[in-house]
């Protein structure tokens, strides 16, 4: 009884180490608040999944989590059809011009950065999951300096509890969910969480821009 006790304290420290430990890591918005960022220009994705859908789905869904932040977001179109002008193309391309060059051309103040990591649909032994994860980075296009790095996932599995319905069952429903999500593509109502939970204003993530009502917080020294 006394060992148990005397094990009581060093358990509690132990949770608290983990819990210290798992704990993410506050981001340091000193260059974001300096840039004081109005615009953003989205540059199409770059593409490391082998679904050739990706970049195109990720791209039709960031426009609307930065503006409801409060920045101003270069039409898609436009952007799209000034690098077709200019012999531009492919998203690795697009990606490799310089920050001042894009200043020059836009006049935007800042940049966004996407590469998506992971989309489609995968089956498994007991389901069908369809997931997308996407990374970004800010950076500001008149000096160059990162302001903002994140990434973000969303998954059908999620939202997926045991059918209950044993092992035969549960091999059914994932062949089955294996041909419906790549039918109806799902990986693009996917993608469109995981733009949302990517470009959207909060903890750690973009801070809120000046078109929004919460700007003066996140512009505020802290």
């Amino acid at each position: 009884m006394i060992r148990i006790l005397k094990l009581v304290p060093l358990l509690a420290l132990a949770a608290l180490a983990t819990g210290c430990a798992t704990s993410p890591q506050a981001y340091d918005y000193t260059a974001f608040r300096r840039a004081q960022p109005r615009s953003i220009l989205v540059l199409p994705p770059v593409n490391k999944s082998p679904d050739i859908k990706a970049s195109n789905s990720v791209m039709s869904y960031v426009s609307y989590p930065l503006a409801e932040s409060g920045y101003y977001v270069y039409p898609v179109t436009v952007v799209d059809e000034t690098f077709r002008q200019n012999g531009l193309t492919q998203p690795d391309e697009i990606h490799a011009v310089a920050p001042a060059k894009l200043h020059e051309i836009f006049g935007a103040d800042t940049v966004m950065y996407i590469e998506i990591t992971d989309y489609g649909t995968r089956y498994q032994i007991f389901s069908s999951d369809t997931r997308v994860t996407c990374s970004g980075r800010l950076v500001d296009l008149r000096s160059g300096d990162t302001l903002w790095i994140g990434s973000a996932t969303a998954s059908t599995n999620e939202d997926q509890g045991n059918s209950g319905n044993g092992v035969i069952g549960m091999l059914v429903k994932a062949a089955v969910d294996q041909i419906v999500n790549t039918l109806s593509d799902q990986g693009h109502r996917v993608a469109g969480v995981t733009s949302q939970r990517l470009l959207a204003a909060r903890p750690n993530g973009i801070l809120y821009g000046p078109r929004s009502p919460r700007y003066a917080l996140d512009a505020a020294p802290k």
